[in-house]
């Protein structure tokens, strides 16, 4: 797995408002947890943007004024509306301890419902894993060439070595579904148009109503 390096700096002050100042200049509140003590610090924006913005995992070699570190980034938070990064927090790792991860997912070759008119749905986009550090990917390869119509890949089906998954066993991955047009054109195919004439009467029928008719004259 790569490697990115954060250059950060003690923070002095941890209330809001010198947390909103240093954004506004730029920088991203953080703290590390792990080891004797969590340690609050900043760093400038730009640096998060191959960590953060990007379709593969990444250690983080950590150098907060000269304390050097290797840790993951365990979780980012975002404005909801500019989608500007308002805190990182990072976990230190060592190499004989296991950790947590989201490793993002990619769906390999085309899934055989693709070809007969289906569509292919991404349902998760990455997916959490327990391992060493040693052992984590950069991302995760699904292959999806024999899935076909109403059929799913689920967690349960992946297996890789060294890894366990922790998302749900029976969550979806990627599944093949019919488009919604061609469910559309189903659903009417088989419903009888408004107005319809009503189908007709069966021939014996018509033959039974005959001699009442004749019945009558005199």
């Amino acid at each position: 797995m790569k490697t990115v390096e954060i250059v950060g700096y003690k923070r002095a002050n941890l209330g809001k408002s010198d947390s909103q100042r240093l954004r506004n200049e730029g920088f991203v509140p953080c703290v590390v947890y792990g080891g004797n003590e969590q340690v609050h610090f900043y760093a400038p924006m730009i640096l998060f943007r191959e960590l953060v913005y990007t379709n593969e995992a990444h250690f983080v070699h950590l150098n907060i004024e000269g304390e050097e570190s290797e840790a993951i980034l365990q979780e980012v938070q975002f404005h909801p509306v500019s989608e500007v990064i308002l805190h990182a927090d990072f976990l230190k790792v060592e190499e004989g301890r296991k950790i947590k991860m989201s490793i993002p997912i990619r769906l390999v070759g085309k899934a055989k419902g693709v070809d007969k008119g289906g569509t292919l749905v991404r349902k998760r986009a990455a997916l959490k894993v327990e391992g060493f550090p040693k052992d984590m990917p950069d991302h995760i390869d699904v292959d999806v060439t024999e899935l076909d119509f109403h059929h799913a890949i689920k967690v349960s089906d992946m297996k890789m070595e060294g890894l366990t998954f922790l998302d749900p066993k029976a969550a979806a991955i990627a599944a093949v579904e019919v488009p919604r047009a061609a469910k559309l054109a189903a659903e009417t195919a088989a419903t009888p148009a408004e107005g319809a004439a009503p189908a007709a009467a069966p021939a014996d029928a018509k033959k039974a109503e005959a001699p009442k008719k004749e019945e009558g004259k005199k």
